[in-house]
């Protein structure tokens, strides 16, 4: 009889633990024997219930702590938002794809609200496969997370889901499915929560979102790649769509080479990047050769122009939506005061270039100069760009092979920043420290967390009111953007707030949270890849 895959398991949506919602029925390992139950205030293995089951005496995702706490959030005005997941053909920008998307749009309609206001959405889901939404870096009601398998039932093809929650803290912020490898192919969209009392002053406001791209590019799909990736077996348990590979889009540039042999395909190419190669990302930049990168959904064949007047002062809200792929990024010819990173405010800070991990989100402000301008985006070790413009006079546009100098001067990583006063953690002792080792080869793909793949009985324990550290250490060779759902966490001495941190290979980062949000919540790696494969596990709250 086959065990149920992990992604069998989310995407079918079959248990919420403990919830009178849904049955709690999750169980299978795929490999890996789960541990005993532990539960002291120093936690390397996650509890598992007997057999793999669902384990008992945690929060439910609908349980009365969830709607005290959603309760204790107000009650202001609703904004209604719909939302239709749908196949769809999207210009890229001289290449037109088949692919999944939020309408006919990439990205997705941008939704803005303000802090202090509810969200109303219905998701419609006109897919031929389940999906849900995830809210990525607000702080939702559990139940409203979006993660199938734990937090809800997916949503399957032809229903619809209606997602209503209160937001209480303004940033940039973004949703995305939580359902298989969807969000490598078009269904992302920008969220904003405007601050009513916003102490910055700009004159335009520029949303930048940063993807990689090879969703119905000469047949590729992401369910295909992953495949690749497991040398040709498919571990994931659902019909992976079939390949009717071409010809690779032309490259741009150094970087990796692709993999020759092996697992390729043999009806197109390889889509696996050998040689990929960053000082910044502790040498191996990424696995995945996406064909092409993109800003605001199009290509440097056809690039998006941002017009603003000299002088003006912008706003610009970079938001790296990319499935496997760190972006540097910069604005030739300007300087950008770094004013916000994940949402929340840091201490201001001048720099010429930014590299931003998976699912990170920086906020900058820039004075325009006289001219047309490249915004520059890197891929960084892959040797592929993506390029956007800021045009504010007459001149030609530079080309897709600029490099502006300030491209390669001072840039800054998560690590330089301090959390402005007004975010700032209150220094505390941990009342509980949980310790996650990132595990897996390239060879194997057998990204995990402390040697354990996901499922979905994992429960790392903690109880409200704690001030939780996870300390996190790379044992592998990659590097990993750590994302903790539902809560943000201060990075050491004093550093910023966010919801995501690059995790170099061989390093370590401690990060504290305030536990205050009680429900069941993910933390994974945010390369698609790597979580697909594994690299996830959950953390509950106990009940009291």
């Amino acid at each position: 009889m086959r065990t149920p895959s992990r992604r069998a398991l989310l995407g079918a949506g079959i248990a919420v633990a403990g919830s009178g919602l849904l049955s709690a029925c999750a169980t299978g390992t795929t490999g890996s024997v789960p541990h005993s139950a532990t539960d002291d205030l120093n936690g390397t293995d996650p509890s598992h219930g007997p057999d793999g089951h669902t384990p008992s005496g945690y929060v439910s995702p609908d349980g009365p702590e969830v709607a005290e706490a959603e309760r204790r959030r107000g009650s202001g005005p609703v904004r209604h938002f719909s939302l239709t997941a749908a196949e769809t053909r999207i210009d890229l920008g001289g290449r037109t794809v088949k692919t999944w998307a939020y309408g006919d749009e990439l990205p997705g309609k941008e939704m803005r609200v303000t802090a202090g206001e509810r969200i109303a959405l219905t998701l419609a889901n006109h897919l031929p496969q389940s999906t849900t939404l995830h809210w990525h870096g607000l702080t939702v009601r559990n139940d409203m997370d979006g993660v199938p398998g734990l937090t809800q039932r997916s949503v399957k093809p032809g229903g619809s889901f209606d997602y209503h929650f209160a937001v209480t803290t303004p940033g940039t912020h973004w949703v995305h499915p939580h359902s298989g490898l969807q969000l490598d192919r078009g269904m992302y969209a920008p969220l904003i929560v405007d601050d009513p009392r916003e102490p910055l002053s700009y004159d335009k406001e520029w949303v930048v979102l940063l993807d990689d791209w090879l969703d119905g590019v000469d047949g590729s799909t992401p369910d295909a790649v992953l495949k690749e990736l497991h040398g040709g077996v498919d571990r994931g348990g659902m019909n992976h769509a079939e390949r009717d590979m071409g010809h690779e889009a032309k490259r741009g540039g150094g970087g990796g080479q692709h993999a020759q042999g092996g697992a390729a395909p043999a009806d197109g190419p390889s889509r696996i990047l050998k040689g990929a190669r960053s000082k910044l990302l502790g040498h191996d930049a990424g696995d995945v050769d996406h064909p092409y990168h993109l800003v605001n959904g199009r290509t440097t064949h056809d690039p998006r122009t941002f017009r603003a007047r000299p002088g003006d002062r912008i706003r610009i809200r970079f938001i790296n939506a990319g499935s496997e792929t760190a972006y540097r990024v910069a604005l030739g010819g300007h300087r950008m005061t770094v004013t916000h990173t994940d949402g929340f405010p840091v201490e201001h800070a001048e720099t010429d270039a930014l590299l931003l991990g998976m699912a990170e989100r920086y906020d900058v402000l820039v004075t325009a100069g006289d001219g047309v301008f490249p915004l520059t985006v890197l891929a960084e070790g892959k040797g592929r760009s993506a390029l956007a413009l800021l045009r504010t006079g007459s001149g030609g546009a530079p080309s897709a092979s600029t490099r502006p100098k300030n491209l390669y001067g001072r840039l800054l990583t998560a690590d330089r920043f301090r959390a402005a006063e007004s975010v700032r953690s209150v220094s505390r002792r941990p009342d509980r420290t949980l310790e996650m080792t990132l595990t897996g080869t390239m060879e194997k793909y057998d990204w995990a967390i402390n040697g354990s793949p996901y499922t979905p009985s994992q429960r790392y324990p903690v109880e409200a009111g704690e001030r939780v550290r996870i300390i996190f250490r790379n044992h592998t060779r990659m590097w990993h953007p750590m994302h903790l759902h539902g809560h943000t966490f201060a990075l050491p001495d004093g550093g910023p707030r966010k919801d995501t941190t690059i995790l170099l290979p061989g390093r370590r980062v401690s990060v504290d949270f305030d536990a205050d949000n009680p429900g069941l919540w993910m933390v994974h790696c945010h390369n698609v890849y790597h979580s697909e494969s594994g690299m996830m596990t959950i953390i509950g709250y106990r009940k009291k």
